[in-house]
């Protein structure tokens, strides 16, 4: 959902360029090399093995990834899981419990019903009994962690794809600080966090895309320096029906895509985890919801209503207070 990373660093000789794919996407890095660090190869083979370890531990696409071993289990069954799964069941707890239930990693058999999932078979409107028998398998409240082990009271399915971008990034970036790199932009599937300066000083610019399915435009610019930034949206992944439009956006609660103006919402946030999880939650919240919940919890978020003569935009006092912009 981001449009791009704005260049015009200088001297081009001195930056690292470096990229791949991963996660049914790509990932991109750009740094300002610096004597002593390690060479280019050395460091996008730290970065692959980051984002295979994610893989392996956090793809719902793949039956042998520790989360779908466990999605594949019955009711009343505990797994052994690395930290960082147990880390992110934590996370996605806490936002479950904000957001009243709206929030909720447990979604992935409403994801396949509505057509939007792993294993979905169509994009169609479930019947009413079809919706009542999943929702009976989806709640953050049937997981439980039991020392190194997660469990479940029901047949639920964890899916991480609102969170395990984002959770890349900042492995990624700490592997940076690690290896000596500290001015660099890190990108995953379009989440990112970027620290220090390009080469001629200045910082690091993204340009946020306005949420149109047709073309490219950018709706803002923000300089970053020590944060994360996410965007999430409803306008690439939907399908209509009987002249309706449905978005692959689930609100866990009623188990239904969301149905309001929010067009779509940025976060920025020292964790590229928490920008990730809050941007999704707050497009489900939809834009009073999701407005008062970012003012509550001190949230930079930027968001993009649907109105009649186009688009209105709105940031939070962070969000402004961090991008220097004005927060209508």
């Amino acid at each position: 959902m981001l449009l791009g990373m704005l260049s015009g660093c200088g001297n081009d000789s001195a930056m690292a360029n470096l990229g791949g794919p991963t996660m049914g996407s790509t990932w991109s890095i750009k740094y300002v090399r610096q004597a002593g660090a390690p060479a280019p190869a050395e460091v996008q083979d730290e970065v692959e093995k980051i984002l295979a370890e994610v893989d392996q531990q956090m793809s719902t696409y793949r039956s042998d990834s520790d989360i779908e071993r466990f999605n594949q289990l019955p009711a009343n069954r505990c797994q052994k899981m690395p930290a960082s799964i147990l880390e992110l069941i934590r996370v996605g707890e806490q936002l479950s419990e904000q957001s009243e239930g709206s929030y909720d990693l447990t979604v992935e058999p409403l994801l396949n019903l509505w057509g939007f999932g792993p294993q979905a078979r169509e994009e169609k409107v479930p019947t009413a009994e079809a919706l009542a028998e999943v929702r009976q398998r989806v709640g953050h409240g049937h997981l439980r962690i039991n020392g190194d082990q997660l469990c479940k009271d029901a047949a639920v399915e964890v899916d991480f794809n609102s969170i395990a971008a984002g959770y890349a990034v900042d492995t990624i970036v700490a592997k940076l600080d690690a290896l000596g790199i500290h001015n660099f932009l890190v990108e995953v599937t379009g989440e990112l966090k970027a620290s220090g300066k390009k080469l001629d000083g200045s910082s690091w610019r993204i340009a946020l895309e306005e949420p149109r399915d047709d073309q490219q435009v950018a709706e803002r610019i923000v300089a970053i320096d020590g944060y994360g930034l996410s965007t999430s949206g409803d306008y690439r992944n939907y399908f209509e029906q009987g002249g309706q439009r449905f978005s692959h956006t689930l609100d866990a609660r009623s188990g239904a895509p969301v149905s309001h103006t929010l067009a779509s919402v940025t976060v920025i946030h020292p964790s590229a985890l928490m920008a990730d999880g809050l941007s999704t939650l707050l497009l489900i919240l939809g834009p009073e919801r999701g407005w008062d919940y970012a003012e509550k919890h001190d949230i930079g978020a930027f968001f993009v209503i649907r109105a009649d003569t186009g688009f209105v935009t709105r940031s939070s006092h962070d969000f402004a207070r961090i991008s220097g912009g004005k927060t209508e």
